[in-house]
């Protein structure tokens, strides 16, 4: 057990680090840990190329990276002597960025003889909620939505995941950076997306709702395709740019409900996990609790611990380090990297979830 965790996170462009503490192991099962410091630093400048590049990312990570390290301890007022334990973003993500986290953990975990673990990019998003809510504990159904991942989980227990669907083409953030391009909002697309469409019309556009009456994969290229079409023929975008925003989110926005509903309806769970950076949009979480209303509850971390941070993998590594695993020295970046515990396999008969035009 490790009562203080450091979490490093660079897997894409945010470099993170974060102290977790934990109340001790003399009660079982241990109490939850604390955040105790959590430093963010975001690399403003891919917004000038309209996307991170990877390049760019490695080196701006490994310039910040110390600082931020020591930033966070400072923070939490613990000495490096005080860390029991290293938990790094192993993969998915940039390699080239995961590579600079990986060994900067590694040569600190060997350089303090400190246990040293490494995280799924992914679960460590299922456990961002538990950071500020201590007593959220499956089984829920998880919505994971970034401009990398679009996919439902089952999660029966911490570590036992079954994907019930995922995207067949492009995640739903990448779909929001690729219309805040076209609209000419810049990047990141979401937050852009979500403040212009404040003031739009939600009847003036009518955008598809792909795959919404079946199932719970997704498909976001033919909206952005029809999003792209609407544009083409404005005669004013000046005009229609808000209008547009609004139909492409509300259309986004009631495809994820749509399919989290069906799931939580399909499993039973009373709990409902949103993460990854698109459920920072406050969109996004009141359409689901709206939805879900009456039969589960909807659990989604604040902005800050949704987006890519190191808390939510010091979180993850803090239980699979309870659990007594560790990784050793020939821990290696993977920007492929499976998430462990994954069931690919159809839980649910295929009848009971593939139902043309239920809700």
């Amino acid at each position: 057990m490790a009562d203080v965790v450091l979490g490093i996170e660079t897997s894409c462009d945010e470099t993170s680090a974060a102290v977790l503490v934990g109340g001790g192991a003399s009660s079982a099962p241990p109490p939850p840990p604390e955040l105790a410091s959590l430093i963010i630093l975001s690399q403003d400048i891919h917004k000038v190329f309209g996307g991170v590049v990877p390049e760019l990312a490695s080196r701006a990570h490994l310039a910040a990276l110390p600082a931020v390290v020591d930033r966070a301890l400072a923070e939490a007022g613990i000495a490096w002597s005080a860390v029991d334990a290293v938990a790094v973003t192993q993969g998915p993500g940039l390699v080239g960025a995961l590579l600079v986290g990986v060994v900067y953990a590694k040569a600190l975990a060997y350089a303090g003889d400190r246990r040293l673990i490494g995280v799924h990019h992914l679960e460590g998003h299922l456990f961002a909620p538990a950071v500020e809510d201590p007593h959220l504990a499956p089984p829920f159904v998880a919505l994971l939505v970034s401009g990398g991942h679009t996919l439902l989980l089952d999660v029966p227990a911490w570590g036992r995941y079954r994907l019930l669907g995922a995207t067949r083409d492009d995640a739903a953030g990448e779909a929001f950076d690729k219309i805040a391009t076209l609209l000419g909002l810049g990047y990141p697309g979401g937050p852009a997306i979500e403040r212009l469409a404040r003031e739009g019309e939600p009847a003036r556009f009518t955008f598809p709702r792909p795959m919404r009456d079946e199932g719970f994969e997704f498909s976001f290229s033919g909206l952005k395709t029809a999003v792209l079409h609407a544009v083409r023929a404005s005669d004013d975008l000046d005009r229609d740019r808000p209008h547009i925003a609004r139909a492409f989110q509300d259309a986004v926005l009631d495809v994820l409900v749509t399919k989290l509903e069906r799931a939580v309806r399909v499993t039973g769970h009373r709990i409902a996990v949103l993460g990854g950076g698109v459920a920072c949009s406050r969109a996004l979480a009141e359409l689901a609790a709206q939805r879900l209303a009456g039969t589960a509850r909807v659990a989604v971390a604040s902005p800050r611990l949704n987006a890519d941070n190191a808390a939510m993998i010091a979180r993850a590594g803090w239980w699979r380090l309870a659990q007594g695993e560790e990784s050793d020295w020939t821990l290696d970046a993977r920007a492929d990297l499976p998430l462990p515990g994954l069931d690919v396999g159809a839980p649910f008969p295929h009848s009971t979830f593939r139902t043309p035009h239920s809700p």
